[in-house]
């Protein structure tokens, strides 16, 4: 109010100019809480990566459950030892969820031409779903 009575007391067109610096500063402040700093990590490859996926999914048949209280485990791919292997579905007793979504991983630039990548996968390990990180193998 102070602000609008000093320069009301000043001829118009000061007046006017006043309000306009006042609206200016005021947006300049409003806009200085909406700025955001991005940060992006490019990695850049010679050649793209060798990348071994696992194979598609084995449709298999899901057999009765053995008694009350059992859950299915799908199966599934798992990595061992420089290869896929595939993981049958089998009755749990006691409850199990669901295989969680894939998690996209970043790949990262591989030690050498010789290596490949390995995505990341979910595995079932001491009775739950475990996210085994993608990595390079040779």
């Amino acid at each position: 109010m102070e602000i609008k009575l000093f320069f009301t007391t000043l001829n118009p067109r000061i007046s006017n100019m006043g309000h306009k610096l006042i609206h200016a500063a005021a947006f300049a402040i409003a806009l200085s809480g909406c700025t955001t700093v991005v940060k992006e990590r490019v990695v850049v490859h010679d050649h793209p990566p060798a990348v071994r996926q696992a194979p598609a999914v084995i449709q298999e048949g899901i057999p009765p459950a053995p008694a009350v209280g059992y859950a299915w485990v799908q199966g599934h791919w798992a990595w061992h030892e420089h290869g896929w292997e595939w993981q049958r579905g089998h009755w749990y007793q006691g409850a199990a969820r669901p295989m969680p979504a894939l998690i996209v991983e970043q790949i990262t630039v591989a030690p050498s031409p010789a290596h490949y990548w390995v995505p990341g996968h979910w595995r079932w390990q001491h009775n739950e779903w475990e996210w085994s990180r993608g990595h390079w193998e040779r």
